[in-house]
């Protein structure tokens, strides 16, 4: 897939990118390997496979949720990495208040210097886990909709992203194929942090054997004040 093929999809899905827009996913490429040949960012570099595993991989809740998308007035990114799937739906949506979350600098320091080659404003990077932005009075329950993209199984996601979302927003996972274990492992977790599965939508990526599987949860109650937990924890011992 390159950009034209990536630009056609698009507009079949009822995304019409601008010239602009288009040139700001080529210059996000090219970015992209170039500093990746200095720090581990993605292990995906050749040009097909970004554009449809990364940038197209990374509007899919565009495709699949656009209403829950499209009306949010902020959406919280963890562990962004390279900015999957934050920046591109920052692209298309460039009125979006984006604040991403990770915990390694290089990471943050690749985004710093991209979102200003892209012309983008109104976004903030926050050098964190995820744990203790939960705890950050500046950054809990403050999102419209929270976005994850596979850094970890649900019932901990969970825990990293649900304190962040507002009462009555979303928070987006993006995942793997046949999620329906982890689903309901992750029961318990979204019960006591106020989440409840709204959607789930399995598809495959175009021209691909790639299968996904996106979750919508939505927040219907505040998070106690015991969670998320400490840094770490929620990995060793998922609620």
């Amino acid at each position: 897939m390159n950009s034209d093929i990536f630009k056609e999809l698009l507009l079949k899905q009822g995304i019409e990118l601008s010239a602009r827009q288009q040139e700001q996913f080529r210059t996000y490429y090219h970015q992209l390997i170039v500093a990746n040949e200095k720090t581990n960012l993605t292990r995906i570099t050749e040009e097909d496979e970004v554009y449809l595993k990364h940038f197209y991989d990374s509007l899919t809740p565009i495709i699949k949720f656009r209403e829950m998308i499209s009306n949010a007035e902020s959406l919280c990114d963890v562990g962004a990495g390279a900015g999957f799937p934050s920046v591109p739906i920052k692209i298309i949506y460039p009125d979006i208040k984006l604040t991403i979350i990770d915990s390694l600098g290089k990471r943050l320091t690749f985004l710093d210097k991209l979102v200003k080659q892209l012309g983008l404003d109104n976004i903030t990077l926050v050098h964190s886990r995820a744990e203790d932005a939960g705890r950050n009075i500046k950054l809990r329950e403050n999102f419209d909709v929270v976005t994850a993209r596979a850094v970890a199984r649900m019932s901990v996601l969970s825990e990293y992203c649900l304190p962040l979302v507002k009462v009555g927003g979303y928070f987006v996972a993006l995942k793997g194929p046949k999620l329906s274990d982890e689903l309901f492992e992750a029961q318990n977790a979204l019960t006591i942090l106020g989440g409840k599965i709204e959607k789930t939508c399995e598809f495959t990526l175009p021209d691909s054997m790639d299968d996904r599987t996106l979750v919508a949860v939505k927040k219907i109650k505040k998070v106690s004040n015991k969670y998320p937990r400490q840094a770490g924890i929620p990995n060793r011992k998922p609620l």
